[in-house]
Protein backbone atom coordinates (compact mmCIF):
# COMPACT_ATOMS: atom_id res chain seq x y z
CA UNK A 1 0.00 0.00 0.00
CA UNK A 2 2.79 2.43 0.88
CA UNK A 3 4.42 1.87 -2.49
CA UNK A 4 1.12 2.59 -4.23
CA UNK A 5 0.73 5.88 -2.37
CA UNK A 6 4.28 6.93 -3.23
CA UNK A 7 3.84 6.09 -6.90
CA UNK A 8 0.62 8.10 -7.04
CA UNK A 9 2.26 11.06 -5.30
CA UNK A 10 5.25 10.95 -7.61
CA UNK A 11 2.96 10.90 -10.63
CA UNK A 12 1.06 13.91 -9.26
CA UNK A 13 4.22 15.90 -8.52
CA UNK A 14 4.51 18.89 -10.84
CA UNK A 15 7.25 21.50 -10.66
CA UNK A 16 6.82 23.83 -13.62
CA UNK A 17 9.38 23.17 -16.34
CA UNK A 18 11.93 21.57 -14.01
CA UNK A 19 13.42 18.19 -14.75
CA UNK A 20 13.86 16.29 -11.49
CA UNK A 21 16.51 13.67 -10.80
CA UNK A 22 17.10 10.99 -8.22
CA UNK A 23 14.46 8.89 -6.51
CA UNK A 24 11.06 10.03 -5.30
CA UNK A 25 10.86 10.25 -1.48
CA UNK A 26 14.40 8.93 -1.00
CA UNK A 27 14.95 11.44 1.85
CA UNK A 28 11.53 12.19 3.35
CA UNK A 29 10.74 14.87 5.91
CA UNK A 30 7.58 16.64 7.08
CA UNK A 31 7.32 20.16 5.66
CA UNK A 32 5.98 23.11 7.66
CA UNK A 33 2.78 23.09 5.61
CA UNK A 34 1.61 19.57 4.63
CA UNK A 35 1.82 18.70 0.96
CA UNK A 36 4.11 21.52 -0.11
CA UNK A 37 7.71 22.67 0.20
CA UNK A 38 7.45 26.32 1.19
CA UNK A 39 10.38 28.29 -0.21
CA UNK A 40 11.08 31.97 0.38
CA UNK A 41 12.84 34.26 -2.09
CA UNK A 42 13.41 37.95 -2.61
CA UNK A 43 12.43 38.74 -6.20
CA UNK A 44 13.30 39.57 -8.91
CA UNK A 45 16.05 37.04 -9.53
CA UNK A 46 16.28 36.19 -13.26
CA UNK A 47 18.13 32.99 -14.01
CA UNK A 48 17.54 31.86 -10.45
CA UNK A 49 13.74 32.32 -10.43
CA UNK A 50 12.23 32.95 -13.85
CA UNK A 51 8.94 34.79 -13.56
CA UNK A 52 7.45 38.12 -12.53
CA UNK A 53 5.57 36.85 -9.47
CA UNK A 54 5.62 33.73 -7.26
CA UNK A 55 2.67 32.26 -9.15
CA UNK A 56 4.32 32.64 -12.57
CA UNK A 57 7.66 31.01 -11.73
CA UNK A 58 8.19 27.79 -13.65
CA UNK A 59 11.97 27.52 -13.98
CA UNK A 60 15.36 28.83 -12.88
CA UNK A 61 18.36 27.46 -11.00
CA UNK A 62 17.06 27.89 -7.46
CA UNK A 63 13.44 27.11 -8.32
CA UNK A 64 14.47 23.83 -9.92
CA UNK A 65 16.85 23.19 -7.03
CA UNK A 66 13.82 23.51 -4.74
CA UNK A 67 11.86 21.20 -7.05
CA UNK A 68 14.55 18.54 -6.79
CA UNK A 69 14.61 18.87 -3.00
CA UNK A 70 10.83 18.47 -2.90
CA UNK A 71 10.92 15.45 -5.20
CA UNK A 72 13.55 13.62 -3.17
CA UNK A 73 11.63 14.46 0.00
CA UNK A 74 8.39 13.06 -1.44
CA UNK A 75 6.63 16.45 -1.49
CA UNK A 76 4.48 16.99 -4.61
CA UNK A 77 4.36 20.80 -4.68
CA UNK A 78 6.69 23.81 -4.34
CA UNK A 79 5.10 26.97 -2.92
CA UNK A 80 7.05 30.18 -3.54
CA UNK A 81 6.82 33.16 -1.17
CA UNK A 82 8.28 36.55 -2.11
CA UNK A 83 9.58 38.25 1.04
CA UNK A 84 11.55 41.35 2.02
CA UNK A 85 15.30 40.83 1.97
CA UNK A 86 16.05 42.53 5.28
CA UNK A 87 13.46 40.47 7.13
CA UNK A 88 14.63 37.25 5.52
CA UNK A 89 18.29 37.49 6.52
CA UNK A 90 17.33 38.86 9.95
CA UNK A 91 15.34 35.71 10.73
CA UNK A 92 12.03 37.58 10.88
CA UNK A 93 10.04 35.55 8.34
CA UNK A 94 7.92 32.60 9.44
CA UNK A 95 6.25 29.38 8.27
CA UNK A 96 8.68 28.27 5.58
CA UNK A 97 10.96 25.30 5.04
CA UNK A 98 13.91 27.03 3.43
CA UNK A 99 14.88 30.15 1.51
CA UNK A 100 16.86 30.11 -1.72
CA UNK A 101 17.74 33.64 -2.75
CA UNK A 102 21.47 33.84 -3.55
CA UNK A 103 22.10 34.28 0.17
CA UNK A 104 25.73 34.56 1.24
CA UNK A 105 26.67 32.58 4.33
CA UNK A 106 28.00 34.89 7.06
CA UNK A 107 28.75 34.51 10.76
CA UNK A 108 26.49 37.45 11.56
CA UNK A 109 23.51 35.84 9.86
CA UNK A 110 24.22 32.51 11.54
CA UNK A 111 23.26 34.12 14.84
CA UNK A 112 19.60 34.32 13.78
CA UNK A 113 19.22 31.72 10.98
CA UNK A 114 20.82 28.43 9.98
CA UNK A 115 22.46 27.64 6.63
CA UNK A 116 22.87 24.61 4.44
CA UNK A 117 26.13 23.39 3.04
CA UNK A 118 27.39 25.86 0.40
CA UNK A 119 26.03 25.23 -3.09
CA UNK A 120 27.44 28.17 -5.09
CA UNK A 121 30.58 30.34 -5.01
CA UNK A 122 30.05 34.08 -5.40
CA UNK A 123 32.07 37.23 -6.05
CA UNK A 124 31.05 40.91 -5.79
CA UNK A 125 30.26 42.56 -9.14
CA UNK A 126 30.43 46.19 -10.30
CA UNK A 127 27.57 47.30 -12.57
CA UNK A 128 27.54 50.66 -14.39
CA UNK A 129 25.73 52.39 -17.22
CA UNK A 130 27.38 51.93 -20.59
CA UNK A 131 29.93 54.70 -21.09
CA UNK A 132 30.38 55.42 -17.38
CA UNK A 133 34.12 55.43 -16.64
CA UNK A 134 34.57 53.38 -13.49
CA UNK A 135 37.87 51.73 -12.63
CA UNK A 136 39.47 50.11 -9.58
CA UNK A 137 41.34 53.37 -9.07
CA UNK A 138 38.37 55.80 -9.18
CA UNK A 139 35.49 53.76 -7.78
CA UNK A 140 35.91 55.36 -4.34
CA UNK A 141 35.00 58.72 -5.88
CA UNK A 142 31.71 57.45 -7.33
CA UNK A 143 28.22 57.42 -5.81
CA UNK A 144 27.66 53.72 -5.16
CA UNK A 145 24.34 52.01 -4.58
CA UNK A 146 23.88 48.80 -2.56
CA UNK A 147 21.08 46.61 -1.28
CA UNK A 148 20.50 47.29 2.41
CA UNK A 149 21.38 44.41 4.70
CA UNK A 150 23.39 42.62 2.01
CA UNK A 151 27.00 41.50 2.11
CA UNK A 152 27.51 43.94 -0.77
CA UNK A 153 26.58 46.83 1.52
CA UNK A 154 29.13 45.71 4.11
CA UNK A 155 31.77 45.12 1.45
CA UNK A 156 31.38 48.62 0.01
CA UNK A 157 31.50 50.31 3.42
CA UNK A 158 34.30 48.25 4.93
CA UNK A 159 36.49 47.43 1.92
CA UNK A 160 35.93 49.90 -0.91
CA UNK A 161 35.38 52.78 1.55
CA UNK A 162 33.81 55.31 -0.85
CA UNK A 163 34.30 59.04 -0.32
CA UNK A 164 30.50 59.50 -0.36
CA UNK A 165 28.33 57.19 1.79
CA UNK A 166 26.76 54.46 -0.31
CA UNK A 167 23.03 54.79 -0.99
CA UNK A 168 21.05 51.85 0.33
CA UNK A 169 17.99 50.36 -1.34
CA UNK A 170 15.46 47.87 0.02
CA UNK A 171 15.82 45.46 -2.88
CA UNK A 172 17.54 44.74 -6.18
CA UNK A 173 14.75 46.30 -8.23
CA UNK A 174 15.15 49.69 -6.56
CA UNK A 175 18.93 49.49 -6.84
CA UNK A 176 18.92 48.83 -10.56
CA UNK A 177 16.18 51.37 -11.26
CA UNK A 178 18.27 54.02 -9.50
CA UNK A 179 21.30 53.13 -11.60
CA UNK A 180 19.34 53.35 -14.86
CA UNK A 181 17.85 56.68 -13.74
CA UNK A 182 21.30 58.23 -13.06
CA UNK A 183 20.57 58.48 -9.32
CA UNK A 184 23.75 56.51 -8.59
CA UNK A 185 26.84 55.85 -10.70
CA UNK A 186 27.62 52.28 -9.64
CA UNK A 187 25.68 49.31 -8.29
CA UNK A 188 27.63 46.74 -6.28
CA UNK A 189 26.15 43.35 -5.46
CA UNK A 190 26.78 39.68 -6.27
CA UNK A 191 28.36 39.13 -9.68
CA UNK A 192 25.75 36.51 -10.54
CA UNK A 193 23.01 39.09 -9.95
CA UNK A 194 24.59 41.98 -11.87
CA UNK A 195 25.40 39.70 -14.80
CA UNK A 196 21.73 38.77 -14.99
CA UNK A 197 20.80 42.46 -14.93
CA UNK A 198 23.35 43.20 -17.66
CA UNK A 199 21.71 40.51 -19.78
CA UNK A 200 18.27 42.11 -19.34
CA UNK A 201 19.43 45.65 -20.07
CA UNK A 202 19.90 45.30 -23.86
CA UNK A 203 23.38 46.76 -23.65
CA UNK A 204 22.55 49.72 -21.42
CA UNK A 205 24.26 48.31 -18.32
CA UNK A 206 27.70 46.69 -18.15
CA UNK A 207 29.53 44.64 -15.53
CA UNK A 208 33.01 46.16 -15.60
CA UNK A 209 34.69 44.28 -12.75
CA UNK A 210 34.37 41.89 -9.84
CA UNK A 211 36.00 41.45 -6.44
CA UNK A 212 36.91 38.02 -5.11
CA UNK A 213 35.39 37.89 -1.62
CA UNK A 214 35.43 34.14 -0.98
CA UNK A 215 31.66 34.14 -0.41
CA UNK A 216 29.38 31.16 -0.92
CA UNK A 217 25.60 30.83 -1.14
CA UNK A 218 23.64 28.55 1.14
CA UNK A 219 20.00 27.66 1.65
CA UNK A 220 18.65 29.55 4.64
CA UNK A 221 16.68 27.63 7.27
CA UNK A 222 14.62 28.90 10.20
CA UNK A 223 16.83 28.78 13.29
CA UNK A 224 16.72 25.28 14.76
CA UNK A 225 14.74 23.71 11.90
CA UNK A 226 14.28 19.99 12.51
CA UNK A 227 14.50 19.30 8.77
CA UNK A 228 17.83 20.94 8.01
CA UNK A 229 19.91 17.78 8.34
CA UNK A 230 17.78 15.94 5.79
CA UNK A 231 17.73 18.95 3.43
CA UNK A 232 21.51 19.22 3.74
CA UNK A 233 21.79 15.57 2.74
CA UNK A 234 19.63 16.22 -0.31
CA UNK A 235 21.62 19.32 -1.33
CA UNK A 236 24.88 17.41 -0.96
CA UNK A 237 23.49 14.68 -3.22
CA UNK A 238 22.42 17.29 -5.81
CA UNK A 239 25.99 18.61 -5.83
CA UNK A 240 27.58 15.17 -5.95
CA UNK A 241 25.45 13.76 -8.77
CA UNK A 242 25.88 16.86 -10.95
CA UNK A 243 22.27 18.04 -10.84
CA UNK A 244 23.17 21.56 -9.69
CA UNK A 245 25.91 21.90 -12.29
CA UNK A 246 23.41 21.04 -15.01
CA UNK A 247 20.99 23.62 -13.62
CA UNK A 248 23.73 26.24 -13.72
CA UNK A 249 24.63 25.38 -17.30
CA UNK A 250 20.97 25.53 -18.35
CA UNK A 251 19.65 28.57 -16.53
CA UNK A 252 22.47 30.83 -15.37
CA UNK A 253 24.60 30.89 -18.51
CA UNK A 254 21.49 31.70 -20.55
CA UNK A 255 20.38 34.48 -18.20
CA UNK A 256 23.79 36.08 -17.81
CA UNK A 257 24.91 36.04 -21.42
CA UNK A 258 28.51 36.02 -20.17
CA UNK A 259 30.72 33.87 -18.03
CA UNK A 260 31.96 35.29 -14.72
CA UNK A 261 35.40 34.19 -15.91
CA UNK A 262 35.24 36.88 -18.60
CA UNK A 263 34.87 39.70 -16.05
CA UNK A 264 38.13 41.32 -14.85
CA UNK A 265 38.97 40.72 -11.18
CA UNK A 266 39.69 44.02 -9.43
CA UNK A 267 41.92 44.71 -6.48
CA UNK A 268 40.74 46.99 -3.72
CA UNK A 269 41.81 50.62 -3.94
Amino acid sequence: MAGTVQAASAADAHYGECKVTGKWASHPFKPVIPGQLTVEVNMPAPGWWNGNSPDTIKSGYEYCMAANIAYRAGIPKVKVKNVAWDGLVAGQTKNFDLALSEISITDKRKKVVDFSVPYFESTMGVLVRKGEHVTPENIRDKLIGVEGGSTGASFVTDKIKPMKPARQFSGEAGLFTALAAHQIQVAVTDTSIVLAQQGKSHGRLVVVGQYDTGETYGALYPKGSKNQQMMNTIIESLIKDGTLKKLGDKYLAAAWGASPNSIPTWKLP
